[in-house]
């Protein structure tokens, strides 16, 4: 069943489809990351890519929950980060192509907020 969105803000950056897939940086066009479409129920992600645009993205669904704040660290696993609870990937984010970021991602399952950054 696809889910509603509620939000979906985007500045320089573009999705492959409406709330998941490939991230683009729309000034150069190149690959990002991955946003898993099933697995988070919200994403806050600030970036600049190497081409030095500055990207963000803001997603969440009608049937989001609100979430706990966690200090538990993401699990990588295949490069992507996953939740350390189900081991659930969330997001991939391609170190090679952004110069930094700020991240703040909830599981869907587990209702855990995970924060990472560059």
């Amino acid at each position: 069943m696809a889910r509603v969105l509620k939000n979906k803000e985007l500045e320089n950056t573009r999705l492959a489809t409406n709330y998941g897939g490939w991230m683009y940086c729309d000034t150069c066009n190149e690959n990002i990351g991955y946003l898993c479409y099933s697995t988070y129920d919200r994403l806050e992600l600030k970036y600049q890519c190497n081409c030095g645009s500055q990207g963000r993205a803001v997603l969440d669904f009608e049937d989001s929950k609100v979430g706990q704040n966690c200090k538990d660290e993401l699990v990588i696993i295949k490069n992507r980060f996953c939740c350390p609870k189900d081991s659930e990937p969330l997001i991939t984010i391609l170190d090679k192509k952004v110069a930094s970021y700020e991240m703040k991602i909830t599981c869907k399952s587990c209702e855990s907020i995970y924060t990472k950054a560059k």
